[in-house]
């Protein structure tokens, strides 16, 4: 709960910091006339403030650019490439899931030959190859979609960078959701997995894990080896782009596996933790020797927005809406665990509230309250409806803000008026 509500809290504010209440029309003249910070002396700091605002008018620009009139044919012909990049971009997610599932099914099946081989070798071979083909498609998927985003010549760039994160954030949500249904599904039909919790948290261990490797040898081949190839062999000053969307959704996979398995594999966290540390400094190492800016302008605000909004909704919500369906509606492992004596894991916690007033009389208002608040849909659906009002108010009192604002500025525009017509009138007196 103290994790939802902080991101919550992140998105909100994140928001409040991108997108004002009152946008200011003539964006374009107020970055001219009123960027610069005439207290800033460094020669550092100023070069960094100059490459700020020249960025900020290449956003304005590439805007203003984007809104210009195009011709029916130019229209027709945009339309055409996006339905055909997108067709292809979500034909191969389906394909990868599709190729998931029955590979799975096929190590599975000679999982459960070996199994009944007792061959130890082959058994942990076999439980890395779902990882492999995992963590390889997940590499590979989105330079495929760059080449789309080449081809497609979008002339905004952050409506690029918005592409290129949903064509990724769709692919690893996919692959996610296929292999938790099948974690979910095969403690059912697996005999010889006799705690499958502990299997859940060991596949996980191992995408992320794997995940780790393929990231690393990115970095050596994607962009060390391709900078050491652009210089020597084609004698060229250019360097691999740092790629902002591949690099956000990296982040998010691996918090979202952090997630995912911190029931089954309490340690999990702080394996995530090392492996941040690595790839921040590996990273960095790599961005200010190998990779140049992006061509492109974009606005990092907004790109912190959408990271926060997508570590909190497609990423935390999924996580917490598997972990809830293990709790409640998932029967424990018989041979392992804690709770192999329960129907449900949600069990143990009625068993331990019953045994605590049985000990302790004096807090049968502890058990009321989770008999009467927990236990019911009514505690839900009265924190729903508390959330949908204070959203509503939010709504009304930004609509407020918004008519406030649009008045003072028709009293700006009338005195403006106010005042060019007195100058007039001097004028016209002093004349006379």
């Amino acid at each position: 709960f103290g994790i939802c509500f902080l991101l919550i809290y992140s998105v909100s504010h994140s928001f409040g910091e991108s997108y004002r209440v009152g946008s200011v029309s003539g964006d374009l003249a107020v970055k001219v006339f009123c960027s610069w910070d005439y207290k800033v002396i460094q020669k550092r700091s100023v070069q960094l403030q100059s490459e700020n605002i020249r960025t900020h008018l290449k956003e304005c620009l590439a805007e203003q650019r984007l809104e210009s009139c195009l011709s029916f044919s130019k229209k027709l012909k945009e339309l055409v490439i996006l339905l055909v990049a997108w067709t292809v971009s979500l034909s191969t997610v389906a394909g990868a899931a599709i190729g998931i599932h029955y590979f799975s099914e096929y190590v599975h099946q000679v999982l459960h030959e070996e199994f009944l081989k007792n061959s130890h070798a082959g058994k942990e071979l076999l439980l890395l190859a779902l990882p492999l083909v995992v963590s390889l498609i997940n590499l590979l998927m989105p330079y495929l979609y760059n080449l789309l985003a080449a081809w497609e010549k979008q002339q905004s760039p952050v409506l690029e960078v918005y592409v290129a994160i949903s064509r990724n954030l769709i692919l690893k949500m996919v692959i996610l959701g296929l292999l938790s249904y099948r974690w979910l599904s095969w403690k059912v039909t697996s005999s010889e997995i006799q705690c499958w919790e502990t299997f859940v948290g060991q596949e996980l261990y191992r995408l992320m894990v794997m995940d780790l490797i393929f990231i690393l040898l990115d970095v050596i081949f994607g962009e060390l080896i391709w900078r050491i190839i652009l210089e020597k062999k084609f004698q060229s000053k250019q360097r691999p782009e740092f790629d902002i969307a591949r690099n956000v959704l990296d982040l998010i996979y691996g918090q979202t596996l952090t997630w995912l398995g911190v029931f089954f594999a309490p340690l999990l966290p702080v394996v995530q933790i090392f492996k941040l540390l690595l790839l921040f400094y590996v990273k960095k190492v790599s961005l200010m020797r190998n990779c140049q800016c992006p061509s492109k302008p974009w606005r990092a605000s907004q790109m912190s927005t959408i990271f926060i909004s997508l570590l909190c909704f497609p990423s935390f919500l999924g996580a917490s809406i598997f972990l809830s369906y293990t709790i409640w509606a998932i029967k424990p492992s018989e041979m392992c665990g804690p709770f192999q004596t329960f129907d449900t894991i949600y069990d143990s916690w009625k068993v331990w509230v019953l045994k605590l007033e049985e000990s302790n009389p004096n807090i049968t208002w502890f058990t009321w309250i989770h008999q009467n608040l927990f236990q019911t849909s009514y505690f839900l659906l009265l924190v729903i409806a508390m959330l949908i009002a204070v959203i509503y108010f939010t709504i009304e009192m930004i609509k407020g803000l918004r008519s406030i604002i649009s008045i003072l500025k028709s009293q700006i525009a009338n005195e403006r008026e106010d005042k060019k017509f007195l100058i007039q009138r001097l004028h016209i007196i002093y004349e006379k």
